[in-house]
Parts: C-alpha cells; sequence; structure tokens
C-alpha cells in the first residue's frame, strides 16, 4: 500500500513536469505576443473579450498579488497564471476565422499553435477554465446593463470632474 505522503510526493511531482513542459512554449511567446496584439486591435473582436487582457495586465500592473512576491518561486506564478489563463480565454473567444486569418498573416506555424494552446490548457485546472470562461459573458451582461441604465455618462463625469483642482460633486453642491 502507498502512504499517503508518498503519493503527495508523486503528484507534486507531475504537477512541476508539466509546468517543465510549458519551457517550450515561452520561446515562441514573442510571436504570440504579436498574434494576441494583432488579435486586440482588430474590431471584429468584441471589446468584452479585450477587457480580459485589460484585467490581467491590470492584475500583474497593480502589485497586489494573491501570492506575495517575496515568497521564493511561488511569488510570480500567480502573476503567470493570471495571464496565461486571460490569453487562453481571449484565444478561446476570438472568432475562428479571424483567429486563421492573423496566424496565416503572421505566418505562425498553426500546428505548433494548437499543441501549445493545448499544453497550456492541460496546465488549467478544469474548474478555473469553467470559471473564467463565463468571464466574457458576465461582461457582456454588465456592459448591457451599463447600456440600459445609462450609468456609463455619469459615472465618467464623476471621474473626470474629480480630477485635482477641480472642485468635486459635493463641494460645488454645498
Amino acid at each position: 500500500m502507498v502512504s499517503k505522503s508518498r503519493r503527495r510526493r508523486k503528484g507534486s511531482l507531475l504537477r512541476a513536469l508539466r509546468w517543465l513542459a510549458f519551457v517550450p512554449v515561452a520561446s515562441r511567446v514573442p510571436t504570440y505576443t504579436r498574434l494576441i496584439w494583432a488579435l486586440a486591435t482588430d474590431a471584429r473582436v468584441p471589446a468584452s473579450r479585450k477587457a480580459l487582457l485589460v484585467g490581467a495586465a491590470g492584475y500583474v500592473f497593480v502589485g497586489r498579488d494573491i501570492i506575495p512576491e517575496r515568497i521564493p518561486l511561488l511569488g510570480g506564478i500567480d502573476d503567470l497564471a493570471v495571464v496565461v489563463l486571460a490569453v487562453e480565454i481571449f484565444l478561446d473567444s476570438v472568432p475562428d476565422d479571424v483567429l486563421e486569418e492573423k496566424i496565416l498573416e503572421l505566418e505562425i506555424d498553426e500546428e505548433a499553435f494548437r499543441r501549445d494552446m493545448g499544453q497550456v490548457r492541460r496546465l488549467t485546472p478544469a474548474p478555473v477554465r469553467i470559471l473564467i470562461r463565463r468571464l466574457p459573458e458576465t461582461l457582456d451582461a454588465a456592459g448591457r446593463l451599463v447600456k440600459k441604465t445609462r450609468i456609463g455618462p455619469r459615472v465618467r463625469s464623476w471621474i473626470t470632474d474629480a480630477r485635482p483642482g477641480r472642485p468635486s460633486q459635493e463641494e460645488s453642491f454645498a
């Protein structure tokens, strides 16, 4: 009979090996960055899908982490995981014809691209993928709600009125 600690070590080793398999994908990051940029600037890709990328970039640049950076190795993994998940979900939500067009246009090896995306999907736990995949529809619904309630212009005016040197709305009503 195999002990619990031995099974746990075996599971940890398998997870580590899966992460090592991600290394070849890293060599193609510049190519995939060009692809993502080309897709993000394409008007045929819905804005709610582009918001995933903006959210991931915000998470990385804001500096508030799920796992603090001071923890060796693990500190940077949460940033990587957020970016990888956002890119995966973004690419999954891009219309197939647009994705194919950009892959051809940028002369990306389609077989390597499909293999790399499969590799990334295997690294992402299924419950996390399911939860994140629902995010674009949630953003679409939020966008429709903002449009329907017409709160967007009010929020925009609150933001622009709160600039330094200008009185806030509370001060101007006093």
